[in-house]
């Protein structure tokens, strides 16, 4: 979608938030310094992100009307998450 020619980049959030501590895009030893600090507290910082599991929020969403096409789609990605546990 970005065209030819675009100079456009995709990162993860660990580069970007690397990239933004460093002021520039990282060594693959400073990424990797950055990284194992990540990895350690990992089950931890990317807990807030499962949202499928966070009561508060499936509740909220229970009586969302999206239609019948995302409504199978939700199933399928709810389907397909709860094989990865």
């Amino acid at each position: 979608r970005l065209g030819k020619g675009a100079d456009v980049f995709l990162a993860s959030a660990e580069l970007a938030a690397v990239s933004a501590i460093e002021g520039k895009l990282p060594t693959v030893e400073e990424y990797h310094k950055y990284a194992n600090q990540i990895a350690a507290t990992a089950k931890d910082t990317f807990r807030y992100m499962n949202f499928d599991r966070m009561e508060h929020y499936v509740d909220a969403t229970k009586d969302v009307q999206l239609g019948e096409e995302y409504r199978l789609a939700k199933e399928k990605e709810a389907a397909r998450l709860k094989s990865l546990h």
